[in-house]
């Protein structure tokens, strides 16, 4: 799909439906390849270019450099020396292999600019170097140079494709190519920032080559460097909780914060489509209701706990409904803050709808307290009258929840724009609260 981009090279071979799956291409990578480079950290994308320029201010006004988490014609690179183009592939000339420490030159297919950085500062992250695209169908200036590391390679080995970590160092100024999880602004498209960073050393720094597109190099298959069943565990969970973390609203997007949602302080709209507009609310008898009946349990247990250290006594029956009450509402109350309380260490956008999950075990606490509640009124009431009550209350509790629901309807069914007094009657006698912004 198309977030395979998100995963590493290895990962993506045994995606079924990915360009990489069962694919063969040269192992070994030759002056005169066309590849694509993607960064190694876990969720790294291809380094991407496009004909943008960064705008004025903005270092140089050269051509924009990026990752991208996605497949692009735009992430296509040739592989050249540093002092000499590449022949045609049709040309007879002798096969040139590119290895380690080899100073080579970058150029962007779609656009023929070159790889480049130089002395200027970055767009997000000031402290390094600015990285550009340069140049005229291939040919700009040594800026453009860079010298190709293997991570723990031996000198004068041939640079691999998938297998090998490369670093990109980058000639005259000291610095190595990488690329972050720092977006670049609108003007970049929101892609991920790419610069020059001072700091060789640093894991962000670290390439390999995904595809490899050389016809005089026989292929081979990379079936072999698949990772084993944990390490896709591992990388798909990282994975996905980077992308969690990493989304941010958009602009003029209503989002909300995890402590709106106990207490039913805002929706969130849902619909609005020929007319008709949808307000996400929860309804609130059921929402306030949890509330009380979660403060009430946390009030019972300890109550029943003073009881139990005063050595008070009760008879078995009665003991064993109570602990087994306990001992379900506590195990819920446990489900509810392990859906809810993560929410307020998150850095991503949050939605009203998060909450739902919390909500379910709130809602199935409710209901063992009002069942624990139902079964303890012959202990409160004349066993004459236990039964009546029983039957009294519950149609009491169903016929006000079957009320509510009739009475905000409007807002799951849909509210039209061209509804006469609508606006004036119906809504404000339902907006309970100036901060339900239907």
């Amino acid at each position: 799909g198309n977030g395979d981009g998100f995963y590493s090279s290895a990962f993506q071979s045994q995606l079924e439906g990915n360009s990489l799956y069962n694919a063969s291409m040269p192992l070994e990578l030759a002056y005169g390849a066309e590849i694509t480079l993607k960064n190694a950290r876990t969720g790294g994308g291809y380094l991407h270019s496009h004909i943008h320029l960064y705008p004025e201010g903005v270092g140089a006004r050269q051509q924009q450099i990026t990752t991208y988490s996605h497949k692009d014609f735009n992430n296509k690179w040739l592989v050249k020396k540093w002092n000499e183009e590449p022949g045609d592939w049709e040309d007879d000339d002798p096969v040139e292999l590119v290895k380690n420490g080899d100073l080579i030159r970058l150029e962007h297919v779609p656009t023929g600019r070159n790889l480049h950085s130089h002395r200027e500062a970055a767009p997000v992250t000031k402290r390094h170097n600015q990285v550009t695209g340069y140049g005229e169908n291939g040919l700009g200036d040594v800026n453009d140079v860079w010298r190709v590391e293997i991570v723990d390679g031996k000198e004068e080995e041939v640079v691999k494709t998938v297998v090998h970590k490369l670093r990109l160092n980058h000639y005259l100024v000291a610095c190595s190519l990488m690329s972050h999880n720092k977006q670049l602004p609108k003007w970049g498209y929101e892609q991920m920032e790419v610069t020059c960073n001072p700091n060789i050393h640093d894991p962000n720094n670290l390439w390999n080559i995904e595809d490899n597109v050389f016809p005089k190099l026989p292929n081979s298959s990379f079936e072999i460097y698949a990772p084993n069943f944990i390490e896709k565990f591992l990388e798909s969970h990282t994975v996905m909780f980077q992308g969690n973390s990493g989304l941010k609203p958009k602009e003029g997007e209503i989002t909300s914060q995890p402590w709106q949602w106990p207490i039913n302080f805002k929706g969130q709209w849902f619909s609005a489509i020929d007319g008709y507009k949808v307000y996400l609310l929860g309804n609130p008898l059921i929402w306030w209701g949890n509330l009380v009946v979660l403060a009430a349990f946390v009030i019972v247990y300890c109550y029943n706990a003073y009881r139990m250290q005063r050595g008070r006594v009760d008879d078995p029956e009665t003991k064993a409904r109570r602990e087994r009450t306990l001992g379900a509402c506590g195990w819920l109350l446990l489900a509810w803050a392990l859906h809810y309380l993560p929410f307020y260490a998150m850095g991503r956008i949050l939605y009203f709808h998060h909450y739902f999950p919390a909500l379910l075990f709130s809602s199935m606490l409710t209901g063992v307290i009002i069942d624990y509640m139902l079964e303890s009124l012959p202990d409160m009431v004349p066993k004459v009258l236990s039964s009546s009550v029983y039957h009294w209350i519950t149609g009491l509790i169903f016929s006000t929840l079957t009320y509510s629901f009739y009475v905000f309807s409007p807002l799951a069914y849909g509210m039209h724009n061209l509804e006469a007094g609508f606006e004036n009657g119906t809504i404000n006698q339902i907006r309970w609260l100036e901060s339900w912004e239907f």
